[in-house]
């Protein structure tokens, strides 16, 4: 008895220092992961942009891409996010949609804008999508849905077109798991706070996915792939809350309500 508990004591002890050891190697750099991850994920944006770019009618208005860029440009250069990294674009596409590929694309569809009753609810999609970005949302959620062997093999040519163009629709027309979407709404708060925008209409914008299905069916992509509007349209106004106790003194709006109403015109064409 006294021999198999003193056995049963050497293992625990072995087990726990292994454990130990074995978390002290940085395995990431010792099996060079972070470039590897790097390169499929480069490759993989670029793929899958080629299906998008091909598929849909990109906006080259300059007027609309300065105007949008501008206010992504305000949210990055606050939040020291590196704006050379972000690939802003703007489709003619009636869904009211964005969303992010690998590699930094963010797209964003015109019907998105025209959905938007004020700069402020634009801006929250946008700062939503960009913390998906920063955060490397994108590529968690097809490592999990897809499998990152598969992804690679995408890189290598390994696998069909066919199978690239399932995956890169996964990226518009799926959700988020409900842990990452929270942690977008967050950083999305953030940025919002940090660039001197208002929340508040972006909280609003998350009510109006959640109201009657004939209502909500404007907004019916972007509400697809963002479930339960209404609660996290309460956790956003609550989390801001932490932020302010006088808030409205501090925020500012990127766009003069002139070129807002332009934008929205130039998009109605």
């Amino acid at each position: 008895m006294k021999k198999t508990l003193i056995q049963g004591i050497i293992t625990i002890a072995l087990f726990f220092s292994t454990w130990f050891i074995l978390n002290q190697v940085d395995w990431m750099t010792f099996f060079n992961a972070h470039k590897v991850a790097d390169r499929t994920e480069k490759k993989l944006g670029e793929l899958f942009w080629d299906i998008y770019k091909k598929s849909e009618k990109e906006n080259l208005n300059p007027f609309v891409v300065n105007t949008v860029d501008s206010i992504v440009s305000k949210i990055c250069k606050k939040n020291g996010i590196n704006k050379q990294q972000i690939k802003v674009h703007i489709f003619d596409n009636d869904e009211t949609n964005a969303f992010a590929l690998l590699d930094g694309h963010l797209l964003i569809y015109s019907g998105l804008v025209l959905a938007s009753d004020n700069q402020e609810e634009l801006s929250g999609v946008i700062c939503h999508e960009l913390a998906h970005i920063q955060l490397n949302h994108v590529m968690k959620k097809l490592i999990k849905e897809v499998g990152l062997s598969v992804l690679i093999s995408m890189t290598t040519g390994q696998d069909g077109t066919q199978i690239i163009k399932e995956t890169a629709k996964l990226l518009s027309s799926s959700a988020f798991d409900r842990g990452l979407e929270k942690e977008a709404d967050i950083k999305a708060i953030e940025y919002l706070i940090n660039a001197k925008i208002n929340p508040e209409p972006f909280a609003n914008f998350l009510y109006k996915l959640s109201q009657d299905e004939h209502e909500a069916m404007k907004y019916l992509s972007w509400a697809r792939t963002h479930p339960d509007s209404k609660e996290r349209a309460e956790y956003i106004i609550t989390h801001t809350a932490k932020y302010y106790e006088n808030r409205s003194s501090n925020y500012e709006q990127i766009l003069s309500m002139n070129t807002w109403k332009t934008l929205k015109e130039n998009l109605k064409k």
